[in-house]
């Protein structure tokens, strides 16, 4: 950033917070006046969209060919930012449900709480309810994509973080027939690293399909598939020798004690998914794993993945940052803080036939984030 820029990008930032200007702005009265010219401006919209898959998407638990996503807009002072939330089932939730935790959000948006204190606003936001991630994610990236968007800068930008240092991203394979994932490893040529979805009984099949076409670094996610210990170490182990960089949730969350017992025995590093949502669980999890994996919609949005990415740092834990089937406008949220972090698997929008945003190209498998403000998406709901 040249000076110029700098001392622009300043000036906005002071101007924004109320340090420059009128030489009332430390009134009370003159600020809570302030406030309510903005409150009644906010406008808070929603939609629920229909997300295509290019091919049915199977792991552990379930098969689908489509995931319907609700996507939300918050408009103040002519500028909007947009959010997504990818409900899943795996945490009790549903797009019915996803729009009920947005309904009760308005209040918010009513009340004395002004955007530009979004750490106040996002810590409304996860009091809501106590679950419903999803949903709260949709609020906070809309409502960080406002921030950005206000000071006319990138996200990341505004968060002081380096583009250059987005790590690789992995591309997933599903489980499907052998035949079909030999396809999808093909197909998926232009990605340097792949995540492979096991977890069935046909697990060392599906690896030996996938190295018979490519040699790529591999990456396992077994989503609590496997239910005995002593299989999960024979398959790790195998695993160790097929060129696999790391294992992720391999059990189920409940089995903590096989799941610490497991990584004592294993070389292959111990990834949490399923089991860690908010910085609150990572402490008792570096009992028994290597990693975790942040989702913003597990998280409940940016504010709370930062958090999470400091627990984990403090105890030395490796950070993956991943997605669900989300779109462009998903997939960028994570983006922008993906410089923090030692791996990435944000492929959520490739997946998709129908994307209805545009955001960050992926090119040899490293997601090239551009210097539009905010989220850097185009596409309107």
């Amino acid at each position: 950033m040249t000076r110029k820029e700098f001392c622009k990008l300043t000036g906005k930032i002071l101007t924004a917070c109320g340090f420059l200007g009128s030489s009332s702005v430390n009134s009370e009265t003159n600020s809570r006046e302030e406030r309510r010219n903005m409150n009644a401006n906010i406008k808070l919209d929603y939609r629920i969209i229909k997300l295509n898959l290019k091919h049915t998407w199977t792991i552990a638990r379930n098969s689908t060919n489509f995931k319907n996503n609700v996507f939300v807009r918050i408009t103040c002072d002519g500028v909007s930012g947009m959010g997504e939330a990818a409900p899943n089932i795996r945490y009790n939730e549903t797009p019915e449900s996803t729009i009920e935790v947005i309904k009760k959000a308005e209040s918010l948006f009513e009340s004395d709480i002004n955007l530009l204190h979004f750490v106040e606003l996002g810590n409304a936001i996860q009091n809501i309810t106590e679950q419903q991630t999803a949903a709260k994610a949709a609020l906070d990236i809309a409502l960080m994509d406002w921030i950005a968007k206000k000071f006319d800068v990138p996200l990341y930008q505004y968060l002081g973080l380096d583009p250059a240092k987005v790590p690789l991203t992995s591309f997933s394979i599903g489980i499907d027939t052998i035949e079909m994932i030999k396809q999808k490893v093909k197909e998926a040529e232009p990605y340097p690293i792949l995540k492979i979805k096991v977890g069935k009984e046909n697990d060392e099949a599906i690896i030996e399909a996938v190295r018979s076409v490519t040699q790529k670094p591999l990456r396992v996610d077994a989503n609590e598939g496997w239910k005995d210990k002593n299989e999960a170490l024979e398959k790790i182990n195998w695993l160790e020798k097929q060129g696999v960089e790391f294992i992720e949730q391999p059990m189920p969350v409940s089995m903590f004690e096989e799941i610490r017992w497991l990584r004592e025995k294993v070389n292959l590093p111990i990834i949490a998914d399923e089991a860690v949502k908010s910085a609150a669980d990572i402490p008792k999890l570096a009992e028994a794993y290597d990693g975790i994996n942040i989702k913003l919609m597990k998280s409940g949005g940016i504010q709370e993945a930062l958090r999470m990415i400091a627990m984990a740092r403090a105890l030395n834990m490796k950070i993956m940052l991943g997605c669900m089937i989300e779109s462009s406008l998903g997939i960028a949220a994570a983006a922008h803080i993906s410089p923090l972090v030692d791996w990435v698997d944000l492929d959520g929008n490739l997946l998709i036939a129908n994307d209805p945003f545009q955001g960050h190209p992926v090119v040899n498998g490293k997601i090239i984030l551009n210097d539009k403000a905010g989220l850097g998406v185009e596409g309107e709901l």
